[in-house]
């Protein structure tokens, strides 16, 4: 079947139920769809338990529903099965996407209920064991439509949940082009970035490490590679890593010690949390992505890429896919960043060395190719466009059914 969304008529409401909007690749291609549907003609509406992108939803022109959809409780979710019914019926919503485990049971049932498509996106780890997280899981299987965000996680659905092939889309998240473009960023954001972390314009090279602060992200892993560095005289750096801890304390001052162990405190900064990530970027000569497991996605190496920020990432997962390295490419001439193994700190040293050795010059040349590969594969448009697809396909169906069942009882 070949539809737009743009062809539909009445233009659909579309539900997205997400358990917070705070700051997270989840959340913010919640909201890039959101846009773009209100963009097409539709109707957007969010539940969610709300958080810090909520301003940044509804100024897309999406609604907002407070709901506790992020509770595990299974009192709570059964519960939620009622509201989130009640919500679709009251919004007349023509379809319901959810974007993570606990919130998709309840909206799968409320979707049933009302004999509504259902959408899911497949973004985190897809776990093969043990079972009972192996079911858990099962829900993003379920939809009508299963977004996986790379083709490595649309892999490891196959093999883990085997649903129908035709349910599976892939959909590479996109970021948004024109935000995240070093040209648009003005000098005095990226002052002040400077002055709030205390980051002087000294010549040192500038190594940006941002994910929120937990083990798998590699913070850890980049301090103790940045301290390897130091062991080898290597001084004219610094490593910054943004992020939000997420109640993550005890992991939080296990990287502070680490860097007091080996007094890295002169290079490195634990700057927190960031509201301005394209000033940070720009801020940045390159940056890491060394996530000690496989990324689903990997949305900070694309970011980096449209900032024009050459980028070391783990060579594992959705990464692989994002980053064109010298062993792709033939050489480092052509490529937008380097990969290693995961949770390796002398193989990441020893890349924050080989960005250190290509120099402003050589650093800009691979940040341009990334640029290209970003705008080529990785925007907002081509994400939304995509997504769209999969939304209208499902819609026209479901009228076109209810259209048939109408006629055979008039008849």
């Amino acid at each position: 079947m070949s539809i737009s969304f743009q062809s539909l008529s009445p233009r659909p409401a579309i539900l997205q139920v997400i358990p917070a909007l705070n700051i997270g690749g989840a959340e913010r291609t919640t909201i890039d769809i959101a846009r773009a549907v209100v963009a097409a003609g539709g109707r957007a509406v969010v539940a969610s338990s709300g958080g810090r992108l909520l301003d940044q939803l509804r100024g897309v022109g999406a609604e907002h529903i407070e709901m506790d959809v992020k509770s595990k409780n299974p009192v709570i979710m059964a519960l939620n099965v009622e509201r989130l019914t009640r919500l679709a019926e009251r919004e007349k919503i023509d379809l319901i996407h959810a974007r993570s485990r606990a919130p998709a049971w309840s909206a799968l049932a409320a979707a049933r209920r009302l004999g509504l498509p259902f959408v899911t996106t497949y973004h985190s780890k897809v776990h093969e064991a043990p079972r009972l997280k192996v079911f858990y899981n099962s829900v993003m299987a379920r939809g009508d439509a299963v977004i996986a965000n790379s083709a490595y996680t649309a892999e490891r659905i196959a093999r883990v949940h085997a649903p129908d092939p035709a349910r599976v889309f892939t959909v590479p998240r996109g970021v948004d082009i024109s935000y995240f473009d070093d040209t648009a960023v003005a000098t005095d954001r990226i002052a002040a970035l400077r002055k709030r972390w205390d980051i002087a314009d000294d010549g040192r090279t500038v190594f940006l490490l941002p994910a929120r602060i937990s083990r798998w992200k590699g913070q850890k892993l980049a301090v103790q590679a940045a301290a390897q560095l130091l062991a080898k005289g290597v001084t004219g750096f610094r490593l910054v890593l943004v992020g939000d801890a997420q109640g993550r304390n005890a992991f939080v001052a296990e990287v502070e010690a680490t860097i007091r162990a080996f007094e890295l405190s002169p290079h490195v900064a634990l700057v927190g949390h960031c509201d301005d990530m394209a000033a940070a970027y720009a801020l940045s000569d390159a940056v890491l992505a060394p996530s000690i497991e496989a990324e689903p996605f990997g949305r900070v190496a694309v970011e980096a890429q449209a900032m024009r920020r050459p980028v070391i990432v783990s060579d594992a997962g959705g990464q692989r896919e994002t980053v064109l390295t010298p062993e792709m490419t033939g050489g480092v001439a052509a490529a937008t960043g380097l990969a290693v193994p995961p949770n390796d700190d002398e193989a990441l040293a020893a890349a924050m060395t080989a960005m250190l050795d290509l120099g402003p010059e050589g650093r800009r040349a691979m940040g341009e190719r990334g640029r290209a590969h970003a705008v080529a594969h990785y925007s907002v448009d081509a994400m939304a466009g995509a997504t769209l697809d999969v939304y209208a396909r499902l819609i026209a169906r479901k009228r076109d059914k209810a259209e048939r069942g109408g006629a055979e009882r008039r008849g």
